[in-house]
């Protein structure tokens, strides 16, 4: 709405953006971001979805007066504060006046960071044969440029080695990407960006793959994962505190980085997550997506397959249920499923391939129409309405088969959306899920050049 309501006062056509409560600071952001310091909004005061019908009446008609002070404002442009140059030094001290100054000025996750300094970042920059102020692309809400300088000054803070680098550099081109849609990162559910690491470049750097291989403590994952966050608020300017860009309920930490054990999918004849994506097998590939939610450990016990599926399904399935009507009403959704090679060897044995495993999915994992309408409504999407989207093509005609509002629908639209990979303890009998957040940030992946000295 602010990206809109800015647009067409450019266009000079007179606008108003009514905001709730909770997101005027947000609002603020955005319009700074796209260049304008004092966007005419109007407040709704407190939280529609709690209201009364009366309440709800009676703020609205409290707005008339915003509502033409509002749209007699003239547009003013924003002025952006310019940022330290390149090479600048923004505080010379002990460490821990370097901590308190990076700390006020917001630049850190509330975690001590490692000073940037000059040495420690061209360090980094002999592992790319780019150069330093190449642009990978536009971050909003702040629309910053996103530079190999800035990947390197935050890979530094973020604790990462210097051979980073180059893993760093893709997964920034991946949130870069306009289908990433990182203007919406800073929304209610509060997602946050997963970078899944495929190639050769595993072994090389070090990522694990294997038990606790989403744990803080291998250096590689840890401060892979810690960086992506990192970036995301310091160049993005996706922050949390008060009158800022970043709007999440809740939230959850950060995400280590997660690698596949792709041993184990070769082994058992198994495509990698990055095959199946187009890259070769001997592609080094950085994949980021968002994460709304994880499962609870998901056991399965058993010999054989359909053992094995019917406990996923009955895990996995749930734990997307109650956020799937996005999915239809989006049109794009990529739950993830983290696998156990001890798992996937049972399902392999019966002589199934991945596609069997999101076929069996698909066709066991159901939802009452009924309660895929209410979760909608809950998430203030009061006009969901299954027979519409269906005849607009945003969703399968599984979802109309019948009229009855009970009647069982599929939790996953499509089966070839679930993501399927190998990772975790080989010696134990689980698997970890990953909820998606629709058309916000889905799947997208970059090669990672590697650069021989």
């Amino acid at each position: 709405m602010v990206r809109a309501s800015v647009e067409a006062e450019r266009a000079g056509i007179p606008s108003v953006s009514i905001v709730a409560s909770a997101f005027l600071g947000q609002a603020s952001v955005v319009a700074k971001g796209l260049g304008v310091s004092d966007l005419p909004t109007a407040e709704y005061p407190g939280v529609i979805a709690t209201d009364s019908t009366e309440s709800f009446r009676e703020k609205v008609v409290a707005l008339t007066n915003d509502l033409t002070e509002a749209f007699t404002q003239p547009l003013r442009l924003a002025v952006r504060e310019t940022p330290p140059a390149r090479k600048d030094i923004v505080i010379r001290g002990t460490l821990d006046q370097v901590q308190d100054h990076f700390e006020s000025n917001l630049w850190t996750d509330g975690l001590p960071i490692v000073p940037p300094t000059t040495d420690r970042i061209e360090a980094f920059l002999q592992h790319t044969n780019r150069d330093a102020s190449q642009s990978l692309g536009i971050l909003a809400p702040d629309n910053r440029l996103a530079t190999v300088w800035s990947v390197a000054v935050n890979g530094v803070m973020a604790g990462c080695r210097p051979e980073y680098l180059p893993v760093l550099i893709a997964a920034v081109e991946a949130i870069a990407d306009p289908d990433f849609r990182i203007q919406d990162a800073g929304s209610t559910p509060g997602w946050e960006p997963l970078a899944i690491i495929n190639g050769p470049i595993i072994g090389r750097l070090g990522f694990a793959s294997g038990a606790g291989v989403m744990r803080v403590g291998n250096r590689a994952n840890t401060s892979v994962g810690r960086f992506l966050r990192l970036y995301m608020r310091n160049v993005a300017g996706l922050r949390t505190p008060p009158g800022s860009g970043d709007k999440a309920a809740f939230g959850g930490t950060f995400n280590v980085a997660l690698a596949e054990n792709e041993t184990a999918a070769q082994e058992i004849g198994w495509p990698t997550f990055s095959t199946e994506r187009g890259f070769a097998p001997h592609d080094n590939v950085v994949t980021v997506q968002s994460v709304v939610s994880i499962s609870p450990p998901i056991y399965t016990i058993g010999t054989r397959a359909k053992e094995i599926l019917g406990m996923l399904a009955d895990i996995f399935g749930p734990e997307n249920a109650y956020w799937s009507f996005n999915a239809v009403i989006f049109g794009r959704w990529h739950p993830l499923l983290a696998m156990s090679p001890s798992i996937a060897r049972v399902i392999v044995k019966d002589g199934l391939t991945k596609d069997d495993v999101r076929a069996f999915l698909y066709e066991n994992t159901k939802i009452r129409a009924s309660a895929l309408k209410a979760y909608a409504r809950r998430a203030s999407t009061y006009d969901f309405d299954l027979s519409a989207l269906v005849a607009a093509g945003s969703a399968p005609t599984a979802y109309t088969e019948s009229t009855d509002p009970e009647r069982l629908v599929p939790v996953f639209p499509r089966q070839d959306w679930i993501g399927l990979l190998l990772a975790g303890d080989p010696d134990k009998n689980q698997s970890r899920g990953f909820v998606n957040n629709h058309e916000q940030g889905p799947p997208v992946s970059r090669p990672i050049q590697v650069f021989e000295k």
